[in-house]
């Protein structure tokens, strides 16, 4: 492996000591880390991709006839702004109804999408779950501990992304990004991406490619981890160049837990020379400020820095 590539996880025997120290290395140097022989079957991931390319190939009117709104976030949308800067993507997003106002929006035309993202929704939640079990082991705590605000009601979400051919790259001075740098808000997100090159992880002041690899995911920590491991895992910044030569398509699922859930750095993380370094903070509220930050530009973006104690 090279020095500064991402780490590559083969997690068949994801409980296996020496599978956790490669996990437990990965979040504390990098916070991103590549998994293979991750169990989610190919044909399911097949069929995401067919029908998420078939969904970005309708007309731009059909796909704004299911747009996103501040009240119901699932849906299309082609203006979301990463810390106030607009990106340069389009964006279909999947997650639990509310039994109100926040309700799944499906395209017409397309009878194989609702079941392709159901299938593979679920097969990226019972690896991300599997994943936050290991992370729970390594900061001590048992197996179990972390997934308690992730059962019914959680807020983990499938996002399709397509990012078109930009005229001006990122690689031209004033070029666009198509997704600025940010970190994840969330507790992990497992992405698939296809083998067009674009993601970038920042490391050690410089900027690394994430190698597309057909039979791998890409796993990368998010704010709340960083929160529960008192800032001995650190969730990186990331951002999606523009490409003036290929289009690209990729496939998030952002682990996310209820909205009533509150988290702070876990016991076995706070000790009295490293008491804890952040205040507790519930995700409802943390969410929002970050969704009112991604949907339009209403002031600062939160971020888990506004929840940092004192020194």
């Amino acid at each position: 492996m090279k020095a500064n590539s991402i780490p590559v996880i083969d997690i068949n025997e994801l409980h296996h000591a020496n599978t956790l120290a490669e996990l437990d290395a990965a979040c504390r140097e990098w916070g991103f880390f590549q998994v293979i022989n991750h169990g989610i079957p190919e044909d399911a991931i097949d069929k995401i991709f067919s029908e998420t390319h078939a969904f970005f190939s309708q007309p731009i009117d059909s796909k704004r006839s299911i747009s996103r709104t501040l009240e119901n976030q699932w849906g299309f949308f082609d203006r979301e702004l990463t810390k106030n800067a607009r990106d340069l993507k389009q964006v279909f997003d999947f997650g639990p109804d509310d039994g109100k106002n926040v309700r799944a929006q499906w395209p017409q035309g397309l009878p194989g999408f609702r079941s392709a993202v159901h299938g593979y929704y679920a097969h990226a939640e019972r690896l991300a779950l599997r994943l936050l079990a290991a992370v729970s082991t390594n900061l001590g705590m048992s197996a179990g501990y972390l997934s308690r605000g992730f059962g019914p009601g959680h807020t983990s979400f499938l996002r399709l992304n397509y990012y078109p051919v930009s005229l001006t790259p990122s690689s031209q001075k004033g070029g666009h990004f198509g997704v600025g740098q940010h970190t994840d808000a969330g507790a992990l997100t497992l992405l698939l991406q296809d083998d067009q090159p674009g993601l970038e992880v920042f490391k050690n002041g410089a900027w690394h490619l994430v190698e597309p690899r057909p039979d791998a995911l890409v796993i990368n920590i998010g704010d709340i981890v960083q929160v529960w491991s008192n800032d001995q895992y650190f969730a990186a910044l990331h951002r999606v160049v523009a490409s003036a030569e290929k289009s690209r398509f990729s496939i998030p699922f952002f682990l996310s837990p209820t909205y009533q859930s509150n988290y702070s750095p876990v016991p076995t993380m706070v000790t009295d020379d490293s008491p804890a370094r952040y205040k507790e903070i519930n995700w409802g509220e943390f969410r929002q400020r970050r969704t009112d930050g991604d949907y339009a530009d209403y002031g600062e973006e939160v971020q888990i820095e506004h929840y940092r104690r004192q020194a």
